[in-house]
């Protein structure tokens, strides 16, 4: 097919984090199934400091940035297809990037259009306007699917992946006990500060780990602490920033699951409820590229996950702090029961989770053929 792609090269933030990964996974997993790819020439920075308008000047500047996005898309998608036919337009859009209706208009030249976000656990309000608009939505977050029906939108199911000829394992010392690579957020700093406190060697690398918390946040961590001390709630840890590096660089990420004896994950996503309840929790993209990097998983327990790794024969779960440490010691004391995990983990994610399959998958749930029409019954 050809396609015309239009996504950031990463699904958060990309002013935070210099990273191709998001492109490797989406748009190189396209190229290489054989698809020929027209991308969207487009900075998307700008756009991603408003992505969510709470206020009236909020309003205003989101409303400014869809029509400069919006007219942008528009005429480069008109050329691509003077030039020779779109079969597939593929997104990664947020509500704030675009009007419905432009996605609308390019359904009427006969496009299919599909949107991929993976964010859509905790916001879902951030997509909810433009989902109706595509023919296809595509959804990671299997308890979401009803929420697109109810916005009038079509989605399928389809979980996250790695791409195989990016994720890989290599023949590196593994000179790091337990690592975990990622942003600082949520109860991140309290599992991996309990691990520290109990005499564990933990390192984390990512945004936010590697300084001081702001005055306000830090009252804001205290007054927390206080509360869940008066409540009985465990006391929160903090990883000490001896312990902690900046972002690596995509290569450095890859590369350090083949030099952790163990590789950490966490299924909760965004922050911490304040009233003390269950986190949202979801399947994340680092379960599919530790693995597939041939990474020891010891991931925070999510049920979601066990329809892609069987626990204990490919992944380890945890559902505490006590139970992370206690995994956490008996298997860096066990190298033949972690190399065996590590090795099934990595063949699972190679033969089934892979980008290429899952769009394979997803074109074949829309009745498209290799040229982006709906196969005959």
């Amino acid at each position: 097919m050809r396609i015309f792609y239009a996504a950031p090269d990463y699904a958060l933030d990309s002013s935070m984090v210099a990273t191709q990964l998001w492109r490797a996974n989406l748009h190189d997993s396209l190229v290489d199934l054989g698809h020929q790819v027209v991308e969207f020439d487009i900075d998307y920075k700008p756009f991603n400091f408003c992505l969510d308008p709470k206020t009236e000047e909020q309003h205003r500047i989101v409303n400014e940035n869809r029509t400069h996005f919006s007219e942008s898309l528009i005429r480069q998608l008109h050329a691509a297809h003077r030039q020779q036919p779109i079969d597939l337009f593929f997104s990664y859009f947020y509500s704030a990037y675009v009007d419905p209706q432009v996605i609308r208009d390019i359904g009427k030249l006969g496009i299919p259009t599909v949107n991929w976000f993976c964010n859509a656990s905790y916001q879902f309000h951030l997509v909810e306007e433009i989902s109706a608009a595509y023919d296809y939505c595509l959804v990671p977050e299997k308890f979401r699917l009803q929420d697109y029906r109810d916005a009038g939108a079509n989605p399928i199911y389809c979980q996250e992946a790695a791409n195989p000829n990016v994720y890989r394992s290599y023949d590196l010392k593994r000179d790091y006990p337990i690592t975990f690579v990622g942003q600082n957020y949520g109860n991140r700093s309290h599992y991996l500060g309990s691990l520290h406190q109990a005499g564990l060697d933990i390192r984390a690398w990512g945004p936010l780990w590697n300084k001081e918390p702001d005055p306000i946040s830090g009252f804001k961590q205290l007054r927390r602490r206080v509360r869940n001390y008066l409540k009985g709630r465990p006391v929160q840890q903090r990883l000490p920033l001896e312990c902690c590096g900046p972002p690596l660089s995509d290569d450095d990420l890859i590369k350090m699951y083949s030099r952790s004896k163990i590789s950490l994950g966490f299924s909760a996503v965004a922050e911490l409820p304040s009233d003390g309840s269950e986190p949202i929790r979801q399947v994340r993209l680092r379960d599919f590229e530790a693995t597939m990097s041939g990474a020891f998983y010891l991931v925070e327990a999510f049920d979601e996950l066990t329809d892609f790794f069987e626990p204990d024969h490919e992944i380890v779960f945890y559902r505490n702090e006590e139970e992370l440490i206690d995994k956490a010691r008996y298997y860096l004391s066990n190298d033949q029961a972690r190399e065996r995990i590590r090795i099934a983990g990595m063949n699972r994610a190679r033969s089934e989770h892979t980008w290429q399959q899952r769009f394979d998958s997803c074109f074949a749930k829309m009745g498209l053929n290799d040229h982006g029409h709906k196969r005959s019954a």
